[in-house]
């Protein structure tokens, strides 16, 4: 059995090398390149080896042919690079070990995600993929039926058993990832970087409930306390009542005149009447380009930042599902307040139906307590979503209200709607007809950013009507997914605006200290939102404040 089994692996060689070589070359086709491997580490080869082993072994095991098996491994790898290069090209960081739950979204979700990969790359690779495994099945002869069941299956054992022995090997003298993905990647290759990745989340912690700000807040605080630079919720003819207090998400918000010169000035007219009002306005620093819309998410609702999660932060909500934390949510709601969370899409979708309950919300209300006719464009309108909003202003149970809002009509992918020409008056006054390639998503973009300004104003009518008086906070979770514009125009800084806004301040008042445009990080727009209504300044001790990102390239 020795020599069947020697001549069974023998057999299996060439496939075996061609297969390694070929997904060295596999990798030289990731944008950006990782360095070529004579100029890795040799750990981050002999991963790479390993990895490659293992494979081999395990799918000539259930496949029984080695050809098919390289083919296999690579077309899979080759799915991986071309997910990889979209995302980078997108979202500026390539493909993580966390992104492959997102194939599983693709499934569920593929308005969100098959578009961006490309319909027809996506039917093409599928239709490949059938007529090879077909032909492989047809044309190569079955291992076992050459060299018998045990020859092949001990030859398929010590391939599985080499590469688990040399991965493990080497993933012991791996440094750990940098958590900047761009660079693991580059340093490292996919192979290496994806096992880099998978190993940190599986040895990292979920944040302790002490590091949330939010925790010493847990218990009612009594009246609140006015602070001496007097910028907090101030008592007026409404009385001194707590405010309801409505935070928005607002999808892929931002101002883009100043990045580009052609968007017409007055598209923004009640933003930026809200911001000469505002109690606070400036920049916000987020941790997410053109999606990953939880990171930001989160970071506003938990008041912690990236470097908190540790690996984890790429996807905070997949450890907040096991793992709750105090949230500014649960700390209105430990002061009276009836926190409710509105999300025009579906609840299950990044796990926020289990999510949004353990952050201290009482109500979820998501795309089921929407119309279809209430869509504007792909997805629910901005509109109606102030709508929904200013009914549950109006169904007082005497109690003060929170509500979190996050947006979805200005999501991706843009491509799949068509501009209007008649649309441009108001976005592209100058553009020309038809529109160059540069323009045509911009244009889609632009139509819906003047329906979240229309929301804006709608929610400081809905807050003005309310009996009691009102607090608005607005941000923007990331910057859009415009690959042609910012190529055509320069990419932006990757930041976007937030605001408070008050009921109980007057336009003649004379604006506060803090009212001069400035940047803070993500994690702390809900503690300085908690702080306008209680006067608690709960950042100077607890909140840790993340770096300011470096500016995109």
């Amino acid at each position: 059995m020795m020599l069947l089994s020697g001549a069974a692996m023998a057999a299996m060689a060439p496939a075996l090398v061609t297969g390694l070589l070929g997904s060295l070359l596999a990798e030289a086709l990731l944008r950006p390149q990782p360095r070529p491997f004579w100029q890795r580490r040799l750990a981050a080869n002999a991963v790479h080896l390993g990895s490659w082993l293992l494979l081999f072994g395990v799918f000539t095991l259930l496949l029984q042919r080695p050809w098919f098996a390289v083919v296999f491994i690579l077309s899979l790898q080759l799915v991986v690079v071309q997910s990889s290069n979209t995302k980078s090209a997108t979202l500026n960081e390539p493909f993580i070990c966390h992104d492959f739950e997102y194939f599983w979204d693709a499934i569920l979700h593929p308005r969100l995600y098959v578009p961006f990969f490309g319909i027809g790359l996506a039917i093409a690779a599928s239709s490949a993929g059938a007529v090879a495994i077909g032909s492989f099945f047809y044309f190569e002869p079955s291992l076992v039926g050459q060299w018998g069941l045990m020859p092949w299956l001990f030859s398929c054992l010590l391939l599985i058993l080499a590469g688990a022995l040399l991965l493990a090997a080497s993933l012991k003298r791996l440094p750990p990832p940098t958590l900047a993905p761009i660079h693991d990647l580059h340093e490292t290759g996919l192979y290496t970087s994806l096992w880099s990745y998978g190993v940190a989340l599986m040895r990292s912690r979920a944040p302790g409930p002490e590091r949330s700000p939010f925790q010493p807040f847990s218990q009612p605080l009594g009246e609140p306390q006015c602070p001496p630079d007097a910028t907090t919720v101030a008592p007026t003819s409404k009385g001194n009542t707590l405010p309801n207090v409505i935070l928005v998400q607002s999808e892929s918000f931002f101002d883009p005149r100043p990045w580009c010169q052609d968007v017409a000035p007055g598209l923004l007219s009640q933003f930026d009447a809200t911001a000469a009002e505002a109690l606070e306005q400036g920049e916000l620093h987020v941790p997410a380009w053109g999606a990953n819309t939880v990171r930001t998410e989160c970071a506003v609702l938990t008041g912690l930042a990236p470097s908190d999660w540790g690996p984890r932060q790429f996807n905070p909500y997949r450890t907040l599902s096991r793992h709750p934390l105090a949230s500014v949510a649960s700390a209105f709601k430990a002061q009276g307040y009836r926190t409710v969370c509105v999300h025009p899409y579906p609840a299950t979708f990044y796990l926020r139906d289990k999510v949004i309950p353990l952050l201290g919300f009482d109500t979820f209300i998501d795309l089921s307590a929407f119309e279809t006719q209430e869509k504007h464009g792909q997805y629910i309108g901005d509109q109606a979503v102030a709508r929904k909003v200013g009914r549950l202003l109006k169904d007082d149970d005497n109690r003060p209200l929170f509500v979190f809002v996050i947006t979805m009509e200005n999501h991706g992918p843009l491509h799949l709607e068509a501009p209007q020409q008649q649309r441009l008056a108001e976005t592209l006054p100058n553009a020309p007809w038809p529109l160059p390639n540069h323009l045509r998503d911009l244009a889609v973009y632009l139509h819906h950013l003047g329906e979240a300004d229309r929301m804006l104003g709608g929610l400081k009518t809905a807050l003005t009507e309310a009996q009691r008086p009102g607090l608005l906070g607005w941000y923007g979770d990331h910057v859009p997914i415009l690959p042609a514009a910012y190529g055509y125009f320069g990419a932006p800084t990757g930041r976007t605006p937030y605001m408070i806004w008050s009921t109980q301040r007057q336009p003649s008042d004379p604006p506060p200290a803090e009212h001069m445009p400035q940047g803070i990080a993500a994690n702390e727009l809900g503690v300085r939102l908690f702080k306008r209504v209680f006067g608690r300044d709960i950042s100077s001790d607890v909140i840790k404040a993340e770096p300011e990102p470096q500016e995109q390239e």
